[in-house]
């Protein structure tokens, strides 16, 4: 399943569901602390661009712009919290999640993880490779992304959901990078930080996939539940 797991047609379930808006005003709300201004906010201008792709009404992109810029006189905080533990069949996973009560979140991971195995920080973290992650599209059907992952530098690629690339990065090259790729012919749909399974599970019988899809789908339904990057193969 590579470096980031999606549950199967989760798009369009969770845009039925209002779910993907709800993630998008989260990731908004956190990019505008930095300010309003996409020209000068990368993180805010790249976030926009994916709510935008999503359909999300101005009245809501606008809202959440100005509430993480602190413009209405709104006090939430969210806060990014990080789960690791295995799905069923000792598959590690590390959850990400975005929250305004963290004592909430945790003791309803705790409920999600009940037929997993919830870890203590670093337990499964070292399974994993901290890498910078950007998905990008080609701008033509002549771009290449093993040449523009070296022009950009890259540490490596592969190929992501709809004809794009997900290009690898240090941690620290990740903003270079994504300002790079266009140079090379293609267009950042998203730039963030994440993890790459070192040795992925391999080998699980349909029988155990389907558990662990069932487990990572019922995790994946929880509202703070951001991110899941999954060390399962295939």
């Amino acid at each position: 399943m590579g470096a980031q797991w999606k549950v199967k047609h989760k798009e369009a379930a969770a845009n039925a569901k209002g779910k993907i808006f709800g993630k998008l005003v989260k990731e908004i709300t956190i990019a505008a602390r930095n300010g309003a201004d996409t020209a000068t906010n990368a993180h805010l201008r790249l976030v926009v661009e994916q709510a935008k792709k999503a359909s999300m009404p101005k009245e809501t992109l606008d809202r959440a712009i100005k509430k993480g810029a602190g413009l209405l006189g709104e006090t939430v905080q969210y806060h990014r919290v990080t789960y690791e533990g295995f799905a069923p069949h000792q598959v590690p996973l590390i959850v990400e999640c975005v929250t305004d009560n963290i004592n909430r979140t945790v003791a309803e991971i705790r409920v999600a993880f009940r037929k997993g195995q919830l870890g203590a920080s670093g337990s499964v973290a070292w399974m994993f490779n901290h890498v910078g992650m950007i998905e990008a599209s080609p701008d033509s059907p002549d771009a290449d992304p093993e040449m523009a992952a070296i022009e950009a530098g890259a540490q490596d690629f592969e190929p992501g959901e709809e004809g794009a690339t997900l290009f690898l990065t240090d941690p620290t090259d990740l903003d270079a990078v994504q300002k790079a790729l266009p140079e090379q012919g293609f267009t950042v749909l998203s730039a963030k930080l994440g993890y790459q399974p070192k040795n992925p599970v391999s080998g699980l019988s349909d029988e155990q996939m389907a558990e662990v899809e069932a487990f990572l789908e019922g995790l994946d339904n929880h509202d703070d539940v951001q991110d899941m990057f999954v060390g399962l193969a295939g």
